[in-house]
């Protein structure tokens, strides 16, 4: 079984809460467990955010416990009618984030049968416990770097099999690959764009995200895989071979540097010798040559995202991306 940060975070801030509520001596302690369960957030900006609307949000249920329990008294009437003035007020001013803790604290109020400063003294404190151990606790946040460095890994590798495997159908023209590296990309996108979403919550002042730069480009290049491989079926064999080859190379090549443009040179060559060629003399072969073209257009495409990816990190962002990844 595993143990994730966020449970190990919540056992360690728990009882730290309750500890100091009651070396301030501090009644109902327990409330100011709950209010710090209640604050452990996936990241750091949510954990930031919602302690604010949490924070406020008890302010909020302070104010409306007093108008409402001392003109109405303390009946279970009362409580109901409060809530149902409370949540709409929370929601509306964009707290709703805060109406658990706010609920809480309405308990305690209610439980207690009246207001005095001593008691809402007592409360605020049980407030800035709670919420504040929460936040605290949370803002140690684990670095995404090894699971995004191995999403990066696990994609390149299925890169090179759709590579290789294209350049075997262009050999042997067989058609038993069953496809599944395809589904397995859009899975480490899914996973990858999730991760990192959350590690960005988790530095306030952090610009372009090398991680989200480096998968939005593949994400790019893996459409024009896609596109790919239909053109490729109707590339005729004795054509076929000379691509073979170069998407075997290519597929070698698939790593976080840049070669690209040692490859957008080799389909210049490619190009070249193709237009130096006979012109095509039936419908057949016109289809044929520009089937070929329009393969060449998609792998020129695929090459030259990676070149535009290196030259907007060259400015400052190309070394981090450089010393964060392997080689």
């Amino acid at each position: 079984m595993k143990i994730g940060y966020r449970t190990i975070k919540t056992a360690i801030a728990t009882p730290i809460a309750v500890f100091i509520s009651q070396m301030l001596d501090v009644s109902n302690i327990v409330a100011a467990g709950i209010l710090t369960i209640l604050c452990i957030q996936p990241s750091r900006k949510k954990s930031v955010l919602t302690a604010w609307e949490r924070f406020s949000a008890c302010l909020l249920a302070v104010v409306f416990s007093i108008v409402f329990f001392e003109l109405l008294g303390y009946s279970i009437v009362t409580l109901g009618l409060l809530l149902a003035f409370f949540i709409p007020a929370a929601v509306f001013l964009k707290i709703d984030s805060g109406i658990l803790t706010g609920t809480v604290i309405t308990l305690n109020i209610f439980h207690f049968g009246m207001i005095n400063t001593t008691f809402i003294k007592e409360q605020l404190m049980l407030i800035g416990i709670g919420i504040g151990t929460g936040l605290v606790v949370n803002l140690y946040m684990p670095s995404m770097d090894k699971q995004l460095q191995s999403l990066q890994k696990q994609l390149e590798e299925k890169f090179k099999i759709i590579f290789k495997e294209i350049a075997r159908f262009l050999r042997e023209e067989t058609y038993d690959w069953q496809g599944k590296e395809i589904t397995d990309v859009y899975d480490i996108f899914e996973v990858a764009e999730e991760l990192v979403e959350r590690d960005k919550e988790n530095h306030f002042f952090r610009g372009t995200h090398f991680y989200e730069a480096y998968f939005t480009m593949r994400k790019r290049q893996f459409s024009l895989m896609k596109q790919m491989l239909p053109v490729v079926t109707r590339i005729p064999k004795e054509e076929g071979l000379e691509i073979a080859e170069f998407f075997e190379t290519l597929s070698e090549a698939i790593h976080p540097g840049d070669t690209s443009v040692i490859y957008l040179q080799k389909i210049n060559d490619l190009k070249k010798r193709l237009e130096e060629k006979p012109l095509p003399k039936t419908k057949e072969e016109l289809h044929a040559r520009a089937n070929l073209f329009q393969l060449l257009f998609l792998i020129e495409a695929y090459l030259q995202l990676k070149t535009n990816y290196f030259t907007y990190n060259k400015k400052g962002r190309q070394g981090i991306f450089r010393s964060r990844l392997p080689l």
